[in-house]
């Protein structure tokens, strides 16, 4: 693969993050790949942030709220996705908190009454393991699944 520049790498990653949020190690990692020297990384990931093309708080923001609202996920299996892509706790915790509870109950409610109805299971309590199999693995919280099968149980 042929080296680019310091400039050309720059402008590529305007480019990028004009477009749509990115995290400092999304970038980070495209420069790697690119071969760019570790100084040149810096030098690069220094003017991003410092034009407000990259912005970590921003992402974060950005993230929760598009996996909340449209991939339906709960706040661990997103703390776990911020986590691998190396955005600070606090920032995390921050960008968490701007979702209420009362909505991630919201989404998760018609989750788990779409996969009661194409779940088999031999008895109630099994029913209920998996569909708490299910939520925990979308990454809502003990909490939030079960304040979730206690009102579909009582709407029953």
């Amino acid at each position: 693969m042929n080296e680019i520049t310091e400039q050309e790498a720059y402008s590529r990653l305007t480019s990028l993050c004009a477009r749509a949020e990115h995290c400092e190690q999304e970038m980070t990692e495209k420069m790697r790949r690119w071969g760019l020297s570790d100084e040149a990384q810096a030098s690069v990931m220094a003017r991003l942030t410092a034009g407000r093309f990259v912005d970590n708080r921003r992402y974060a923001e950005a993230f929760v709220r598009d996996k909340v609202r449209y991939s339906k996920w709960g706040p661990r299996k997103i703390q776990q996705a911020l986590w691998q892509k190396h955005i600070p706790d606090d920032i995390i915790g921050e960008a968490l908190q701007a979702i209420d509870f009362s909505e991630y109950v919201s989404i998760l409610r018609p989750l788990l009454q779409q996969k009661r109805r194409t779940t088999t299971a031999k008895s109630p309590y099994e029913l209920q393991q998996k569909l708490l199999r299910f939520a925990i693995g979308r990454g809502f919280t003990f909490d939030h699944v079960r304040q979730c099968l206690d009102i579909s149980d009582n709407e029953e």
